[in-house]
């Protein structure tokens, strides 16, 4: 057997596949079809951030002024702490214009970075040709997803971190003795602080990547983005985070102001008679004069005195204010659990879509 007849030996570099591609190739395409919606991500979120720290600068202002005014029951005083108190209705608060802007941030990043990544491929037929190169369908589907969505998790990261920093006055020890406002921690934009932004983003974000492999179409994607979003986001919101952990449960009615209240209920031997506010008929029968409560109203402690006298007994379930960062990791986790399953199933689908 000559040479050139012999058969090739396994492994040997005739009998060699060309060489996949680098990992590190996949980075310099990737910034180059997205830079632009990576460049609009970063204004808006930089924009975002300076408007934050003009308005957080302001407040904490106001805060160390209206701590460090003395005496603190005197008029000047009063004022500075009602001012501190108005600011966040103006400013971040959950109801507030800005708040419900900073609210809706994840999704739109989600939907506009997020639904083109594959859709517009589709939609356009440019996929035919990106998906037969060197690189490999799975392997150029799965560099995009998890550079981008680093970059957007990491960015908006550093956004709740900001606004986390601009909510600390809230928190700080010895507000209520001052008669500055107490938020509780659950109430103040949950899932824009901590590990909570960065992980709904990066959910939004393959949310829609997810709906434009399935729908090829860039619009119509954005919109099943902004759809599916809402309805996971209400869900979150409305039914699993009250359960992440048991809540406490008691009949005292002295629950601290900063814990997240998931209800109340009254029972009566035991047994249970009415929630969560007892009817104005029975406040008529048993507490037709009650005790006066501040401002010389009646106040809605005063009531339950009231009723105690007469075997009525009031509880409460709440989830304390120093289970704000268990619920944060547990939001997070579960968050990048559901992100690492649709990236999966964006990467299945890939692999059976036919170039």
């Amino acid at each position: 057997m000559s040479a050139l007849t012999m058969s090739a030996r396994p492994g040997s570099e005739g009998d060699a596949g060309p060489r996949p591609i680098p990992w590190r190739r996949m980075a310099g395409v990737t910034w180059r079809q997205h830079r632009y919606a990576l460049a609009g991500v970063a204004v808006l979120l930089g924009a975002l951030a300076v408007w934050l720290w003009i308005i957080g600068t302001s407040l904490h202002q106001a805060y160390a002024a209206a701590v460090s005014c003395r005496p603190a029951s005197s008029g000047a005083c009063q004022g500075l702490v009602n001012a501190f108190d108005d600011m966040n209705n103006h400013m971040v608060s959950a109801a507030s214009p800005g708040g419900v802007f900073l609210q809706v941030v994840p999704v739109l990043i989600g939907a506009f970075a997020g639904a083109p990544v594959l859709a517009r491929e589709l939609e356009t037929g440019t996929f035919r040709y990106a998906w037969t190169q060197g690189f490999g369908r799975w392997r150029w589907a799965l560099a995009k997803l998890v550079l981008l969505g680093v970059v957007l998790a990491a960015a908006t990261g550093a956004v709740g971190v900001l606004v986390s920093w601009y909510y600390q006055p809230y928190f700080a020890a010895g507000n209520q003795s001052l008669g500055l406002s107490e938020i509780p921690p659950f109430a103040t934009l949950f899932s824009l602080r901590g590990v909570a932004f960065p992980a709904w983003t990066l959910a939004a974000f393959v949310i829609g990547a997810l709906a434009g492999m399935l729908i090829r179409r860039v619009v119509p994607a954005i919109v099943a983005t902004l759809a599916v979003y809402a309805g996971l986001a209400v869900a979150a919101g409305g039914f699993l985070r009250e359960h992440y952990l048991t809540p406490l449960v008691t009949t005292s009615p002295n629950v601290p102001g900063t814990a997240w209240v998931i209800s109340q209920w009254w029972t009566r031997d035991g047994r249970f008679a009415f929630a969560p506010n007892p009817p104005l008929s029975l406040l008529n029968q048993f507490c037709s004069a009650p005790p006066t409560g501040k401002g010389g109203k009646p106040s809605f402690g005063t009531f339950a005195q009231c009723l105690a006298q007469h075997g009525y007994t009031q509880w409460t379930s709440y989830q304390p204010a120093s289970r704000f960062w268990p619920f944060q990791w547990i939001e997070g986790g579960w968050l990048l659990a559901l992100s690492a399953l649709l990236i999966a199933a964006t990467i299945w689908l890939v692999r059976r879509r036919a170039a």
